[in-house]
């Protein structure tokens, strides 16, 4: 999953708990009150099946699976799944690599981003299913994605994607040839703009890590201020708020080539994870209540937010 950076953060300023909220364009909008459709077990049991099919590295046949469990679970909700596949050299040899973008009966009109990442870095010789750093927002983005269409003119204006290659081969370097890590965001990133799509994402919000049982979101608190705000807002609404807060330093991540392209992107990640990159991430760390908190959080923004767009 991600690597935070040795600068650390001497103090961050705390970000007002609330600000103004736009309404909803009709009153036969769902949006607004979505966020109560999304369920935590439901989430649960995707992390589950995907977890089932234990490591997942970037090329392996486990992750060819889940791409098309992914696959029918969203076209069993509506949504059409391009597959943005690409080759990138890494220090095991030329790897392909499979993002996969979803779009709601195949429509052109997205303007807010949401993702995640659904592939399991790889260890040798050790196990590592990756639950919570791989599966966990895989599972919610796939939840995401049928509460989404419950609201067919709301789904329209999501793009979401799973980004294959967020995990280093060996160690984290992404700003310089050779690279390693990054590899989905940097391709996809590097589209939007090839397609001049960038200045149309509006915003996007990224999960990582969202699981764990002693749910700690440690946002990097260089988030786009707004987007934090917004946040910050709907865990207050939703009595969460003390699950919300920045880490103590820049975390990189996919979210970082999204907003060096101008695509305003938040982070959602609970770093202070003990099991992370260890065969401890396994199942039995992640919570149903936590993934349906991150979720309804999101939701929340996003359904007041959105329709504005």
């Amino acid at each position: 999953m991600l690597f935070p950076s040795v600068r650390l953060v001497a103090a961050v300023c705390a970000v007002a708990p609330c600000f103004a909220l736009a309404g909803c364009h009709a009153d036969d909008n769902k949006a607004p009150s979505l966020y109560q459709e999304f369920s935590g077990p439901r989430a649960f049991d995707h992390v589950a099946k995907v977890v089932a099919l234990g490591p997942r590295p970037s090329g392996s046949p486990e992750l060819e699976q889940e791409r098309r469990y992914i696959e029918a679970q969203l076209h069993g909700s509506g949504w059409q799944v391009e597959r943005q596949a690409f080759t990138d050299p890494t220090p095991h040899g030329p790897i392909q690599f499979v993002n996969l973008i979803a779009h709601f009966g195949g429509s052109k009109e997205a303007r807010a981003l949401v993702c995640t990442h659904y592939d399991t870095k790889f260890f040798e010789p050790q196990r590592f299913v990756g639950a919570n750093d791989g599966g966990s927002g895989t599972g919610a983005l796939i939840e995401l994605a049928r509460v989404l269409a419950l609201d067919p003119s709301f789904a329209r204006r999501f793009e979401l994607v799973f980004f294959d290659g967020e995990e280093a081969i060996r160690e984290f370097r992404v700003d310089s040839p050779p690279f390693d890590g990054l590899y989905g965001s940097r391709h996809y990133a590097a589209s939007l703009v090839a397609g001049g799509k960038a200045p149309l994402l509006k915003l996007g919000v990224l999960w990582d890590m969202m699981g764990d049982r002693d749910l700690d979101i440690t946002m990097p608190p260089n988030s786009p201020p707004k987007l934090a705000q917004g946040i910050f807002a709907a865990a207050s609404a939703l009595g969460t708020r003390d699950h919300f807060g920045y880490f103590r330093g820049d975390i990189l991540d996919d979210h970082t080539k999204l907003n060096a392209v101008g695509v305003p992107t938040i982070d959602l990640i609970d770093f202070d994870f003990p099991a992370w990159h260890t065969p401890a991430d396994t199942l039995d760390k992640v919570s149903a209540a936590s993934l349906e908190t991150v979720g309804r959080a999101t939701l929340y923004h996003l359904g007041r937010v959105v329709p504005t767009l």
